[in-house]
């Protein structure tokens, strides 16, 4: 039986200098993930972080833990495998908007839909920032960029919509300067059985800085964005006197003691119920008309896992084969030697 031990964010630090631009939100994130490792008290050594390609995607090499920095793309494939293939490990996937979205998109849908117990971290900048400035699958239409000098022609994805889309049973979103909140949804990530997608509202201050800032900045904050927290009432803006209510089928901003709300009218949270309609409404939320954009853990509800479902089977298949090897397995039919 392993010892129990207490870690802090110092045991999952490695010691390479990091190398991202100064005032890139990956340092933010880099360090509520330190924080949120020492805290889940899992050991280092038990934890693999995987990545693909991209500024984010050096996070590994700043990791006091296994680390795979893979090819473009490849990161939800090789977190796949990894896992099934070692089912006691944590596992973490850092991928960047372009990288877990463009060339990645498939296998993105592919780990959700089949829920295998892997935390996915979404670093959304809504740009290609290692390659230098081309617009990623996030730009919004119109976007001016190195690879659309006279603005996208198409229409972004939205990630909590692919999760949605895709059955996703864990969805939570925080922005890179709110280290509290993304510490609290990295912890709630890990915990969840099954696979969990963390979008990190990320600054890349070189190629797309400030693309957050109409939701983002301090001056406006408060008002466009929401912390939900399970089992409490929806309530935001700088007074805390505004909350969402429904209206018909959809979701209104009221604001409380106004045109007849009370705070008796104002939704409460519920993370876990299984129907994801409500969930789908508030991710869906982006805080640039009169509802705010939602942060904290939006979606959180248990599904069985792919990694448990094939240990599962392949404990079946020993038993019923009567072997337990690659070996017993080949040989156990007919076989023959050549001379």
């Amino acid at each position: 039986m392993e010892e129990t031990k207490t870690y802090t964010p110092a045991d999952f630090k490695s010691d390479q200098a990091v190398r991202w631009c100064p005032g890139c939100g990956d340092h933010a994130i880099l360090n509520t993930l330190h924080k949120a490792m020492g805290a889940l008290g899992v050991p280092p050594h038990k934890t693999a972080v995987i990545s693909g390609i991209g500024c984010s995607s050096r996070l590994p090499y700043y990791m006091n833990t296994f680390g795979f920095h893979t090819i473009h793309g490849r990161a939800a494939a090789v977190a796949t495998g990894y896992k099934v293939a070692n089912p006691e490990m944590t596992v973490w996937q850092i991928s960047g908007d372009g990288d877990g979205l463009a060339i990645g998109g498939n296998h993105f849908i592919h780990a959700v839909r089949r829920n295998i117990d892997i935390n996915i971290v979404l670093f959304n900048n809504k740009i290609y920032g290692l390659t230098k400035g081309q617009y990623s699958p996030t730009s919004d239409r119109g976007f001016v960029s190195k690879s659309s000098p006279y603005g996208t022609v198409e229409d972004p994805f939205i990630p909590a919509e692919l999760v949605f889309g895709a059955r996703g049973n864990f969805f939570a979103r925080s922005i890179d300067v709110e280290l509290a909140t993304s510490q609290a949804v990295l912890e709630a990530a890990a915990r969840h059985k099954g696979t969990s997608v963390v979008e990190i509202l990320q600054n890349c201050v070189i190629f797309n800085n400030g693309i957050h800032n109409a939701i983002t900045d301090r001056e406006v904050r408060a008002d466009r964005t929401i912390l939900l927290r399970d089992g409490e009432k929806m309530i935001f803006g700088r007074d805390k006197n505004r909350g969402l209510v429904r209206d018909g089928f959809l979701l209104k901003a009221v604001t409380i003691g106004e045109d007849g709300y009370t705070l008796d009218d104002v939704l409460v949270h519920d993370a876990h119920t299984e129907s994801n309609f409500l969930h789908q409404q508030l991710a869906m939320m982006d805080g640039r008309g009169d509802l705010p954009l939602a942060l904290g853990v939006i979606r959180d509800v248990a599904a069985p896992t792919y990694d448990d479902g094939v240990s599962q089977q392949e404990e079946e298949v020993r038993a019923r084969k009567g072997f337990s090897t690659l070996r017993d397995m080949i040989l156990a039919g007919e076989t023959w030697t050549v001379e």
